[in-house]
């Protein structure tokens, strides 16, 4: 036996790897063994013979001829003495060995063995099992032919054990094969792509569930690539001609080899049509022996009706672009036509309002003694109306000023703004006995100074104008950075506005309690202009305790 043997089996832990994978140990030997250690016995003409395997620890008697098998301690087997050289052990009286003479086999402890001869058991790779072993309580000899014999009765077995092995490994990958196959079935079975092959003719070997559901039948089975259109109902994209087997993805890459994202649409009378995009590949063997040939296919008629519905409103967009452009046109014109109606109500309302309030406060100075008390009720309500009437006109003129006045953007103050704003309001603050205060330090914003000072002062305005009659009107002013810029907070204490109105009173007249003639519903649309004109935006918000917060998002 070649010297490499040896230095293999040297290797303890890959000599017990290879045994284990054979997996003979504590399994029961088969007839053909049991046979083979018959022969081995009759060969060499002894009574006893055996098939010992060597683990880590132990010696397995796989199967005996002569006694009563069992294990035993690998330290107490003869066989493990000279097993892994790879060669045969021939020992005519174990007595007179001085590698055999004190072995419980020998020695009477378990046995009073004189004759031993061993062959080993050799796999293709060189890694030594165990042993075919014979033995016998007398002094004897071997013959050549009988060593030969005993040596081909190994190779027997080490053939009976690698057919074992292969059978089994066989039956496993036939088994991995069947749940591979399984597995690829569930995912054709389970995913939303048809799939769809053919063998080397056209005829088809797989349509999956979403094939089947999309076509409405099944694999039709023998029908040749010529029936497959009025089969299947294959159209193409338009759905207004129906393809040949030279237009079908799938036949189409059975004869070109490749089809990428080709259209087709299925028209069924009883569904709705389906717009699928395939993608189609010949199938080969490794060899090039063709196998076919497959489909993906993805349905898109979801897709292609949004892309149809879009083109239609493109078409209709165009057909409507003269009536877009007049209606532009028309709208331009009257935009002039509202700032030159701003100017002509600054120029022929204001003024003449202004003398009919004038003439009414010197009649009811200059007359006061000649009215009765019906005269001056009427005077009063005729100049509250006035004031009413120049209030709605200065909130209109503001109104259409913050829309159309110059937008001049700067660095802006927010302080300094405020204490201009707290200035002018301070008769109205005192009449009304709100206390306006700043919590922190207001920020240094960019924007139009005179539309910012305009947005605070509404802002401000508004909060007294809609004071809380339970409790001292307290206005609180503060600021907050974020990522978009900066937020200013308008805190109030007052009646509130309900959630559901909140929304609505930036809308132009837009009231919470008209009743109340507190204001002409333009303020807070203002305000909304005033932010639009600076990218930013407003919304209202609950003050803790009760009242109204406005936060303010001004971009940096």
């Amino acid at each position: 036996m070649p010297t490499s043997v040896l230095q293999r089996n040297r290797n303890e832990g890959a000599r017990l790897a290879a045994l284990h994978e054979y997996e003979l140990l504590d399994a029961p030997a088969d007839d053909e063994l049991e046979a083979v250690v018959r022969v081995a016995a009759m060969v060499a003409e002894v009574p006893k013979a055996t098939l010992n395997l060597l683990d880590d620890k132990r010696q397995c008697q796989l199967t005996t001829v002569g006694f009563e098998g069992g294990d035993t301690p690998r330290s107490e087997s003869m066989c493990d003495i000279e097993f892994r050289a790879g060669q045969f052990v021939h020992v005519p009286d174990a007595t007179r060995n001085p590698l055999y003479s004190d072995n419980l086999w020998v020695n009477g402890q378990l046995a009073d063995v004189r004759f031993y001869a061993s062959a080993p058991l050799i796999t293709p790779d060189g890694y030594a099992l165990g042993t075919l072993c014979v033995f016998d309580e007398q002094v004897k000899t071997l013959r050549p032919e009988q060593i030969s014999r005993l040596l081909d009765l190994a190779d027997i077995v080490v053939a009976l054990f690698e057919r074992r092995r292969q059978s089994r490994l066989n039956a496993a990958l036939a088994r991995d094969r069947e749940r591979a196959k399984r597995f690829i079935e569930t995912v054709l079975e389970t995913i939303d792509v048809g799939i769809a092959a053919c063998d080397p003719a056209g005829e088809l070997t797989v349509f999956n569930r979403a094939a089947r559901e999309w076509h409405g039948v099944h694999a039709g089975e023998g029908l040749p690539p010529e029936d497959l259109s009025d089969y299947y109902g294959l159209f193409d994209a338009t759905g207004t001609h129906r393809l040949v087997p030279e237009e079908i993805p799938l036949i189409r890459a059975l004869r070109e080899g490749e089809v990428h994202e080709a259209e087709m649409m299925i028209k069924r009378l009883d569904a709705a049509d389906v717009d699928l995009i395939c993608t189609a590949r010949r199938l080969a063997d490794d060899d090039g022996t063709p196998l076919g040939a497959v489909v993906a296919m993805n349905n898109v008629t979801a897709d292609r009706a949004q892309r149809r519905a879009l083109e239609a409103a493109h078409r209709e967009l165009i057909d409507r672009g003269e009536q877009l452009a007049a209606a532009v046109t028309e709208l331009s014109r009257s935009n002039d036509e509202l700032e030159q109606f701003a100017g002509a109500v600054s120029h022929d309302l204001v003024r003449p309002m202004a003398a009919a309030h004038g003439y009414l406060e010197m009649m009811t100075s200059g007359y006061a003694e000649d009215l009765d008390p019906r005269a001056t009720k009427w005077l009063d309500g005729a100049i509250r109306a006035v004031e009413r009437m120049q209030e709605l006109v200065q909130a209109l003129l503001t109104y259409a000023r913050a829309g159309h006045a110059p937008f001049s953007p700067e660095p802006v103050a927010l302080g300094e703004v405020f204490d201009a704003v707290r200035a002018d309001l301070t008769t109205i603050a005192e009449s009304s006995g709100a206390e306006v205060t700043v919590n922190g330090e207001l920020p240094t914003v960019q924007g139009d100074r005179t539309l910012i000072r305009q947005l605070l002062q509404n802002l401000i305005d508004n909060a007294m104008k809609y004071r809380s009659p339970d409790r001292a009107c307290r206005i609180a002013l503060s600021a907050e950075n974020n990522d978009f810029g900066w937020t200013i907070l308008v805190a109030d204490n007052g009646i509130g506005i309900p959630p559901d109105q909140r929304e609505r009173v930036f809308e132009m007249f837009a009231q919470v309690d008209p009743a109340s003639r507190k204001g002409h519903g333009i303020g807070l649309s203002t305000c909304h202009r005033i932010i639009d004109r600076h990218n930013g935006a407003i919304s209202i918000g609950d003050t803790p305790g009760g009242g109204t917060t406005i936060r303010i998002l001004l971009p940096a």
